[in-house]
């Protein structure tokens, strides 16, 4: 009996240091606001698979060399995300297999149609055994990234550099966006 009486007295003293000693000493929480997350987002934006038939008017089915086609970025449309937007990485890829040179513009516009940006380029002619790719990133960081906060559609306009109504072919279009955000 005597040990458990030593324990009763010992125990209640032992705790009563350590929590007196506690590792938290030296923390200054008023360093809480100094703290930042910066998670990364990626996204994809758009994806097609065109062949010869989407260069045909739907009513007329006359050939047409230019088509065009609209996404709104809806995830960009909120204050939370346009507050911490720090950085964007925006990817495009072309896989060309039609024998034509094609003109690719995307812009990037404002709920009102108002251009922010565009990414250019050309997509070399391929062949159905061998397609011309084209793989690009665009940037955005800096005073660039205000362009992107205030984008909420993206257009993509192909035009099909001398092509007829005899155009075989396909065209594969892959976009993705890594988004990377301070909070």
């Amino acid at each position: 009996m005597s040990h458990l009486r030593i324990i009763k007295l010992v125990l209640p003293v032992i705790i009563s240091g350590l929590l007196l000693t506690s590792c938290f000493k030296d923390v200054d929480f008023g360093q809480s606001e100094d703290i930042s997350l910066e998670p990364d987002l990626e996204v994809d934006l758009l994806f097609y698979q065109l062949n010869e038939t989407d260069f045909l008017d739907s009513e007329t089915n006359a050939f047409t060399p230019v088509i065009r086609d609209t996404v709104r970025l809806e995830f960009l449309d909120d204050d939370y995300i346009q507050d911490g937007l720090m950085y964007a990485a925006l990817r495009f890829k072309h896989e060309n297999k039609f024998p034509y040179e094609i003109n690719s513009n995307i812009k990037f516009l404002r709920e009102n149609g108002r251009g922010e940006f565009n990414v250019a380029y050309t997509i070399p002619p391929g062949s159905e055994f061998s397609s011309a790719v084209v793989d690009t990133t665009h940037i955005l960081e800096g005073n660039n990234i205000v362009n992107l906060r205030r984008s909420i559609q993206m257009v993509v306009e192909l035009e099909i550099v001398g092509a007829n109504q005899s155009l075989q072919g396909e065209l594969e279009f892959m976009s993705k966006g890594l988004f990377r955000f301070e909070f």
